[in-house]
């Protein structure tokens, strides 16, 4: 068979098979067809599908047509990351700034501590830290992994409770977009090199620079010249972030977070994130399931797996639970908005698969990372329903 026909079978597989669990499964109320999506792409990974079905695996995801899925993957999620950085609502969280900033603050630092702490026992044991990482690479890459929580994903998961929109929505889309600002910024620190810091350096102030006149550009041409002319900005951001070493991730998110979502029809910001979810994300998350890893033995994978988990639940949800406190919100407020902030899929994977880029982790690091994530994803909504159901008052409450 041609390289074109195989390609069009494993386009076949990845649309198909999440589709089938999830519809027949009916997993929606428990995890998403986002969420069901990114289990598939790791079931057809060389951990399941490549050790059930060596021959098969191979035949279809050879190196020709992973090479061409990993092209639409690269720009599936640079369009995902961008899409949230135009999204992040930072004048909110500025005009509520003490509230915002020791939530977010909370939300972030309490399980990066928890999360550092569970990196330094993998390092106790061979296989995690990636070749070329420094240990403060690691342990601060898995922390802050913990510490994520998926802004386009929460989004999903609000619109889904039907909260989004409501007062208690639009306080936890605040503490979100500020977590968000610091999770890209560590990113950015984490990949620093100081080899060629001056190409980074150089990069950062032509993109201030450029940034200026980008947004003069935008605020006086018309809307429906916008969305063209944001494609070639962040394409470029993208080529000048990875070509100064800062990976093409981070020129994408910043390409979006220097934006205003008022120069764009919220309805439309809203339809383009939806179609890049079901027409290419599914692409990205097979790729991803691709990169999957038990070779240092499938318990220790998950064993690492669980300590992270745990790390990142109960640092989450006594971080909060803090802020909770300092703010002197009503009883059982902390564990509501704890247990939302605690989506971590997309987010997490788009982070985990820099630091895997980077060599900062290792293909079974990023397993159980994924694995992680996954499962902090599919225990929000089954814990956040009824909750929602005993605490209707403080759904309308402002703050």
């Amino acid at each position: 068979m041609s390289t074109s026909e195989i390609f069009l079978i494993a386009m076949l597989i990845i649309f198909t098979a999440p589709y089938l669990i999830w519809r027949l499964g009916r997993t929606e109320y428990f995890a998403p067809l986002v969420v069901v999506q990114i289990i598939t792409g790791i079931l057809l990974g060389p951990g399941v599908l490549g050790t059930l079905f060596p021959d098969y695996y191979k035949f279809v995801f050879s190196a020709p047509v992973i090479l061409s899925l990993n092209a639409i993957a690269q720009w599936a999620v640079m369009i995902f990351v961008f899409i949230a950085g135009i999204e992040l609502d930072l004048k909110q969280a500025w005009t509520h700034r003490r509230e915002s900033g020791i939530t977010a603050g909370m939300a972030l630092g309490v399980p990066l501590l928890f999360g550092g702490a569970a990196a330094m026992g993998m390092l106790m044991f061979p296989g995690w830290i990636g070749a070329k990482a420094l240990t403060w690479q690691f342990v601060l890459g898995i922390g802050m992994a913990c510490a994520v929580t998926a802004l386009p994903i929460l989004i999903l998961l609000m619109e889904k409770l039907q909260i989004l929109r409501q007062p208690i929505g639009q306080r936890i889309l605040r503490y979100a977009s500020v977590d968000d600002i610091a999770i890209w910024g560590v990113l950015a620190l984490i990949l620093m090199d100081w080899e060629r810091v001056g190409k980074q350096v150089a990069f950062l102030v032509i993109f201030g620079v450029a940034s200026v006149v980008y947004r003069w550009l935008m605020a006086r041409i018309p809307e429906r010249d916008r969305w063209y002319c944001s494609l070639i900005w962040l394409a470029a951001c993208g080529l000048g972030a990875d070509w100064s070493g800062l990976h093409y991730m981070v020129g994408a998110f910043i390409a979006g977070a220097v934006m205003d979502s008022a120069w764009f029809d919220q309805k439309q910001m809203d339809w383009l994130r939806h179609n890049v979810l079901l027409v290419l994300m599914p692409v990205f998350f097979l790729s991803t399931g691709l990169r999957t890893n038990w070779q240092v033995g499938g318990a220790a994978v998950f064993i690492a797996a669980a300590v992270l988990l745990v790390a990142s639940v109960a640092g989450k949800l006594i971080g909060i639970h803090i802020a909770g406190k300092i703010l002197k919100w009503q009883p059982g407020e902390s564990s509501l908005v704890g247990w939302l902030l605690q989506t971590k899929a997309l987010i997490m994977i788009i982070f985990a698969n820099v630091l895997l880029d980077k060599a900062i982790i290792t293909n079974e690091s990023f397993t159980a990372l994924l694995v992680m994530a996954v499962a902090s994803t599919m225990l929000t909504v089954p814990i956040v329903s009824p909750k929602l159901a005993r605490m209707k008052e403080i759904v309308f409450r402002s703050k």
